[in-house]
């Protein structure tokens, strides 16, 4: 079936909620202490758009916010104070995820990731409350009531899984019980949520326990990935993707949202596979992913957060190897992917969301306007494994008289793709400066002219299309 899409102007446009510029993802609270996190963080909230950061283990012992010291329960919000501050300094805000347990006040040892994150409930209650109580209070006085009403808190990071948390669903429920009552005595505006947890799970009965117990909640939080309900025992990523329907998060966001109800319903994790070491993640096949995945959830979702904006991330152990198919928008040596690319896209449309008329089985078009400039975003995707061709893509724009003066911009194999730049100049592991700047080259997206036919008001162009590729085509519109 041949790609056709038609766009008319003259019909009325609806909203297109720039929702994954909401928050991005990281790592863990002691990476923001390095000059390099910070840097990419910067670079990231100018270029792209991302407002608000999320990661974990603000409360964990290597961040020393609370410890034991002979006898005393000692806290220092130093550590977390400079990352704080250097966040509101670049103009990014915290979306606060408070975890893991402090091991002076934890109930057992189990812990979670080489830094060995504490994930069992509390010993006491009382313990936990107060030291979110002086958290918030001490936050409230460095930053002001304003500043911080305008955070967001969500209770620990996915408790449905053994892995991140010892307790029962009861004990997770206490336990975001006790914080936002907490929370809403520091002041009654600051914004809190849960549950926090992965695959979907647990939105009804969450929110079905605050409305019983009369807990303060003001959004919904939960993560998911398309390789949550595939795979089998020794199964790779791409086998596991292979099996995946297309357009599988938007199937999923649009479950959570009927269970989130009237709630804000935020997605604090997502990628293109849960695996931290998937090499689809450094390659045209991400990028194309994840232009359709956010342009098919961002009507559903108030906030979708990537997972993560940097390869600067040690769960297992910290990479040398720049691309190593890390969760990253930029390598460890601030090298853009081809998802960064995706996303410097996504942020350039507008707010002016335009129905496009056609179908195909792999190409998806979007249509956006800002001001007088109609951009046409196309992706050719299809998952791992699974039919994609290159395609003559046809696009038709009804109501305009166009300058002749298109342009388009490309993602692909061939496009934006430093992962080949690199194999080119031998895989090096540690790469020179000149190197990392010939890398960042390769990344740049490039403009180029396209034709354009103009006839009766209306205008017609065809482009080439490879598979796993993202294009957008802007043209100015009257």
């Amino acid at each position: 079936m041949a790609a056709r899409f038609v766009v008319d102007l003259t019909s009325k446009p609806n909203p297109l909620p720039h929702a994954w510029e909401h928050t991005v993802g990281s790592c863990h609270a002691p990476l923001g202490l390095r000059a390099d996190w910070q840097e990419q963080l910067r670079g990231v909230h100018e270029e792209l758009g991302f407002r608000h950061v999320r990661f974990h283990g603000i409360l964990s012992d290597d961040v020393g916010t609370l410890v034991r010291h002979e006898q005393a329960l000692l806290h220092s919000f130093h550590n977390i104070d400079v990352v704080y501050d250097a966040l509101i300094d670049m103009g990014v805000r915290p979306f606060v995820e408070l975890s893991f347990m402090p091991s002076a006040i934890a109930s057992g040892d189990r812990t979670v990731f080489r830094y060995g994150a504490n994930v069992t409930p509390p010993r006491g209650v009382s313990y936990w409350q107060a030291l979110i109580r002086r958290l918030a209070e001490h936050w409230i006085e460095r930053y002001g009531k304003t500043e911080v009403g305008r955070w967001y808190f969500e209770v620990w990071n996915e408790p449905n899984l053994e892995e991140f948390w010892a307790g029962t669903r009861k004990n997770y429920f206490d336990l975001y019980r006790a914080t936002a009552r907490v929370l809403e005595e520091a002041h009654p505006d600051l914004r809190i949520g849960g549950p926090a947890t992965a695959q979907n799970a647990w939105i009804a009965e969450f929110l079905e326990f605050c409305e019983r117990e009369d807990v303060p909640v003001d959004f919904v939080t939960t993560h998911h990935y398309p390789t949550d309900v595939v795979g089998g025992p020794g199964e790779d990523t791409e086998a596991s993707l292979a099996k995946v329907p297309r357009g599988i998060l938007r199937t999923q966001a649009m479950r959570a949202r009927r269970e989130a109800g009237e709630k804000e319903l935020y997605y604090t994790e997502w990628n293109t596979s849960a695996d931290q070491r998937d090499p689809l993640h450094d390659q045209s096949y991400a990028a194309a992913f994840v232009a359709k995945t956010v342009l098919d959830v961002c009507d559903v979702v108030d906030g979708y957060a990537f997972w993560t904006f940097s390869d600067i991330f040690e769960e297992k152990y910290f990479p040398s190897l720049p691309f190593h198919g890390g969760f990253g928008l930029l390598t460890i040596h601030g090298v853009p992917k081809p998802t960064y690319r995706a996303f410097e896209l996504l942020h350039d449309l507008g707010e002016e969301r335009y129905a496009v008329d056609g179908d195909h089985q792999t190409v998806d078009a979007w249509a956006v306007r800002r001001d007088r400039e109609l951009t046409v975003l196309l992706t050719n995707h299809a998952m791992p494994r699974q039919p994609i061709s290159r395609e003559a893509v046809r696009i038709e724009i009804q109501g305009t008289r166009a300058s002749p003066k298109a342009v388009i911009r490309r993602i692909d194999e061939e496009h934006a793709n430093p992962v080949t730049a690199w194999h080119a100049m031998g895989a090096p592991e540690y790469p020179s400066r000149r190197q990392v700047d010939e890398l960042i080259e390769a990344s740049e997206i490039r403009t180029e002219g396209v034709a354009i036919e103009r006839a009766d008001g209306r205008v017609g162009l065809t482009v080439e299309l490879p598979p796993h590729a993202v294009a957008a085509i802007t043209i100015p519109v009257l």
